[in-house]
């Protein structure tokens, strides 16, 4: 092997790698403490590029409609206005959305509890009388039904609140309290410095982007940077698709539930159908969320229609994961039916609810990279497409 530079330099990458690998394992606690550390410093400018990421598909929409004229490509303030009229236009239909949600749900659900709270506390005081025509009924059990209802009657509140708060102070249960309103607290301000990161993104993206390109290119090979960026236009592309896909998926899923509720005359119909359309955006999984909600509000009006609408869910949720959510969602990224599914999987197992988000986007970017090789690899060979076929 010919030792010149550059073979040097590799070999001496290599040791230095192996020897910061042999000590991060034999010290896994330090450096677990110290990634959570730069998670926790970095975890603003994280969630800001996400919700840049993400918002910057509507923003395309309304970039591509506002001032499409020849003399707006060319005016430096028409081109500023159409950037932040984009921009205030996706936070209005995106803050729109959560706002009407909210308005729509939130109500139902406070009615839902409040009847709760109405019925426990007439079953409070039905419950003695309950009893006593149980000891009518079955005077054998009589005397244990009259302790019971004794018991029940005479209750020691004092000595309640005194082993609760016995409770409390043995568990530590305020200390945890406080140390869940920290970590609240804490993530309501990432979340609005991140909100804050992502609208100075979004403004400035082409020249953020034309930033690190040339950081890019003036640090690594140019080839390698040629490949990097054709995998991060790849990856936008796809995530681009997986979440027009997503929103369609969601769209027509809650058309068939507010279609199929309102002919079998089950109670909430909008509310839940809505309700259902926004959790869904949360692939195969999301809807799940809005079927609990749904079975709680129902429940309270009528409990045999609630039984209806759990039967109408898991019909419906078949339908949708096996046919509709692989067409559609599949179909958007390029990505066969059985590998969506397969993606959804692996992402729930790996990742949770973020593996579920993330896990499309990524395989279709490695399917579209390995279909690619492979072609290539094929052609290079001269294989005859007779034989593959």
């Amino acid at each position: 092997m010919n030792l010149n530079r550059d073979t040097m330099k590799k070999i001496m990458g290599l040791i230095a790698f192996a020897i910061l690998l042999y000590v991060g394992l034999q010290n896994t606690r330090l450096v677990s403490a110290a990634l959570r550390y730069v998670a926790g410093l970095l975890a603003p400018f994280i969630i800001g590029g996400c919700l840049a990421f993400v918002l910057n598909v509507p923003m395309r929409f309304f970039e591509s409609k506002l001032f499409t004229g020849k003399k707006a490509t060319r005016n430096k303030k028409l081109l500023q206005m159409k950037r932040v009229g984009s921009l205030l236009l996706t936070l209005i239909v995106v803050l729109g959305v959560i706002t009407i949600v909210l308005f729509m749900v939130v109500p139902e659900l406070y009615k839902s509890f409040s009847a709760i709270g109405r019925e426990m506390t007439r079953a409070v005081t039905r419950f003695p009388q309950l009893l006593d025509e149980a000891a009518d009924m079955l005077p054998m059990f009589a005397d244990k039904i009259e302790s019971f209802r004794d018991s029940f009657v005479n209750v020691d509140w004092r000595e309640v609140v005194t082993r609760v708060t016995d409770f409390v102070q043995e568990r530590n249960i305020l200390s945890s309290t406080f140390s869940i309103a920290t970590s609240v607290a804490s993530g309501v301000a990432n979340t609005v410095i991140g909100i804050v990161f992502a609208v100075y993104l979004l403004l400035q993206k082409e020249n953020l982007g034309r930033q690190f390109r040339r950081l890019f290119y003036s640090f690594f090979p140019e080839k390698h940077v040629d490949k990097f960026l054709e995998i991060c236009s790849l990856t936008s592309a796809s995530f681009n698709s997986f979440l027009s896909g997503q929103c369609l998926e969601a769209f027509i899923l809650a058309a068939m539930f507010f279609v199929s509720m309102s002919l079998l005359n089950i109670p909430y119909a909008l509310v839940v159908a809505v309700l259902i359309g926004v959790t869904a955006l949360i692939p195969i999984f999301g809807a799940f969320i809005g079927c609990f909600v749904g079975v709680f509000l129902i429940l309270i009006a009528s409990p045999i229609k609630a039984l209806w609408f759990l039967v109408l869910f898991i019909v419906l949720q078949q339908i949708e994961g096996n046919v509709i959510y692989p067409r559609v969602v599949g179909g958007s990224v390029g990505l066969p039916s059985i590998w969506v599914l397969v993606a959804v999987t692996l992402g729930a197992s790996l990742g949770g609810v973020l593996g579920i988000l993330f896990a499309i986007p990524v395989v279709s970017v490695v399917y579209a990279l390995l279909r690619e090789h492979v072609r290539r690899c094929i052609r290079e060979r001269g294989i005859a497409e007779d034989k593959i076929k």
